[in-house]
């Protein structure tokens, strides 16, 4: 097929482990919930320990009439974890905007109920929160597009509780262009490792063109410090990975 024809029908292109996606049409939608749980914990390192460091880390700010949320709960895995760890009079919701996903984590969910545990479709930007002790987001503000990134820090501050907390995990960029360049070679060399081809890679890649917009570590200590956290500091860094936990 010639490229132009290829590139108006915007075909789709495996990007690994049963996900396919278009050039600059990235989607969380579709079939993509089916695969997600097993192709990020593949594509983001050490994802699930990711998972380990914010359960630990909710102990020191759940309270038994605490209200918590996750942004981007996606399939609920994090979202269920937490909700078991702490007794059943919090209330846990996780918001997704994309029904798809909130549709696999309900689904989920039922092989074992959970009172405190509520799954939405909504979007975080415009959602109606509670005061709440906990935020959390795993890799969703990335996705956010940066018009109005800040306009979400500061909704996510304003709903906390004082003395709450916001742990968000996301890509970074790399400071300057060489340790951009260094780490985004490091990253391939990581997904080669994990079994993905360079088709797969590249395909990928295309798929996230302006869908995926990480910022910069002082990026997002910068928007973060503009939301009203003065408390922030760094629990994760790999690669071009890193989690970031404030206190209001």
């Amino acid at each position: 097929m010639p490229s132009s024809t290829r590139s108006a029908v915007n075909l789709q292109d495996t990007v690994g482990d049963g996900v396919t996606a278009g050039n600059a049409a990235w989607t969380f939608g579709g079939t993509t919930p089916l695969h997600f749980d097993s192709h990020v914990s593949k594509s983001v390192p050490r994802y699930k320990d990711g998972h380990e460091i914010i359960l630990s880390l909710s102990d020191f700010f759940v309270k038994p009439d605490s209200i918590c949320y996750e942004l981007g709960s996606s399939t609920g895995a994090l979202t269920r974890q937490l909700a078991q760890r702490h007794c059943a009079s919090v209330q846990w919701v996780g918001i997704d905007v994309e029904d798809a996903m909130t549709r696999q984590a309900k689904a989920l969910l039922e092989t074992s109920p959970q009172q405190n545990l509520s799954f939405v479709t909504d979007d975080i930007l415009t959602y109606d929160y509670q005061k709440s002790d906990l935020i959390v987001a795993y890799y969703t503000i990335q996705f956010v597009h940066p018009r109005v990134r800040q306009a979400l820090f500061d909704r996510i501050y304003q709903s906390l509780n004082w003395g709450g907390a916001f742990i968000m995990f996301e890509k970074v960029r790399g400071p300057d262009a060489r340790f951009q360049d260094i780490l985004s070679n490091l990253y391939v060399d990581y997904k080669r490792d994990q079994g993905y081809t360079a088709e797969e890679i590249l395909a990928k890649t295309r798929s996230l063109k302006g869908v995926l917009e990480p910022f910069s570590t002082a990026g997002n200590i910068d928007m973060l410090s503009r939301a009203g956290f003065t408390d922030i500091t760094s629990i994760f860094k790999h690669i071009c990975f890193e989690g970031f936990f404030c206190i209001k």
